[in-house]
């Protein structure tokens, strides 16, 4: 399952443009982060593989990144005897889509909306999801929405979401400073599995950093399963 999940996450939060060099698969994010910007490895690479790659990154103008991903160990460890360090660790969270469908959503607490409203976009904004991440969401060619979350009659929190096959992926979850440890994030992960449900995703999956403890214990609450990790490796900068 976590290879079809890590194909997921190509096909729903994609990169600008994807080229192969070697042994690699190379990412243009324009701003879309690390997803988007990292590369990946297609098979048993050597230094020169590393040392290919790295230049073209850099040619691309962009810092040499590399997404580590379960069976990599091998990768991983030629890239810190040459000085990459580890950069945000991550938990794959996945379940079942029906689990998160059991009892109905508040009323009024979730709507779909595409394209995302401006409503959204500024909440998005506050929480440092700019406009390269949006265009991510806009590139990808599957069927997606976005899912507004409301406190009362306010705006409070979104979501995106997207789907191809049996498989379902959420993205950028951000809830306003004010509306949050209200339930609201938990509502729109549902909201999700919901949305899910009716493309025919039997499954609803997400990533979140190790270190982001308040969505950890969400998601694991919800009754999520951690399914699989990755982290990127990232070329320190020499000392002056």
């Amino acid at each position: 399952m976590i290879q079809d999940i890590y194909a997921m996450i190509d096909n729903t939060w994609p990169a600008a443009e994807t080229l192969q060099l070697g042994r690699f698969t190379l990412r243009r994010g324009l701003g879309g982060g690390s997803r988007v910007s990292a590369a990946t490895a297609l098979g048993k690479a050597d230094a020169n593989d590393i040392k290919q790659a790295q230049m073209k990154m850099q040619e691309m103008g962009q810092d040499p990144l590399f997404m580590i991903r379960d069976g990599d160990d091998a990768l991983d460890g030629q890239l810190a005897t040459l000085g990459y360090q580890i950069k945000d660790p991550v938990r794959i969270f996945s379940t079942p889509s029906a689990a998160l469908c059991q009892h109905p959503l508040p009323p009024k607490t979730a709507f779909p909306a595409w394209p995302p409203l401006a409503a959204q976009r500024d909440i998005w904004q506050e929480g440092g999801i700019g406009t390269g991440r949006l265009d991510v969401m806009n590139r990808a060619a599957c069927a997606k929405t976005t899912i507004l979350g409301r406190a009362g009659d306010t705006p409070a929190g979104t979501v995106y979401v997207a789907a191809k096959g049996n498989l379902a992926m959420l993205h950028a979850l951000e809830v306003s400073p004010d509306h949050r440890r209200q339930g609201l994030a938990a509502i729109l992960t549902r909201a999700s599995a919901f949305w899910a449900q009716k493309q025919g995703a039997t499954h609803l999956s997400l990533i979140t950093t190790q270190a982001n403890d308040a969505a950890n214990s969400l998601y694991a609450w919800l009754g999520m399963t951690v399914v699989g990790h990755y982290h990127y490796r990232i070329k320190s900068e020499p000392k002056p």
